[in-house]
């Protein structure tokens, strides 16, 4: 696992072992919409620059999201994943109770609409693993 970037509410690391080249988000925190929406732009950058073929979202220390954000999530970001090449998208759950459930929500309703594999977990090494395998 190798650090790639690191900002005031994520740390990006780059996974290479493996069949994919997994890029890892580590959220820490609350942060307004426009620094969510202009980090994840920059961790976008990065998955683009590394070609990687799965993201693991790691999302336990993560405030609170608006709904209007998760659906530019919706919009922008995952339409942007398809783009990269994206295969899988393994997302560890938000240890917040709301945020675990709105986010959970709006997987629910995307994971239809893009072409690769999504799934959920509670433990961060089972989610690198499948991300990886």
């Amino acid at each position: 696992m190798q650090l790639l970037a690191s900002y005031p509410h994520l740390s990006l690391y780059l996974h290479e072992e493996g069949v994919f080249r997994a890029l890892e988000a580590q959220w820490q925190g609350f942060m307004s919409s426009s620094v969510l929406r202009q980090t994840i732009l920059e961790a976008l950058a990065q998955a683009r620059q590394q070609q990687i073929t799965a993201w693991i979202a790691d999302d336990r220390l993560l405030g609170p999201v608006r709904p209007a954000d998760l659906e530019w999530i919706a919009q922008q970001m995952l339409p942007e994943l398809v783009d990269i090449g994206l295969r899988r998208f393994a997302r560890v759950e938000a240890a917040d109770p709301l945020n675990k459930l709105l986010i959970g929500q709006a997987q629910d309703t995307a994971e239809p609409l893009f072409p690769f594999e999504m799934r959920t977990f509670t433990d961060v090494q089972a989610a690198r693993l499948w991300a990886c395998s």
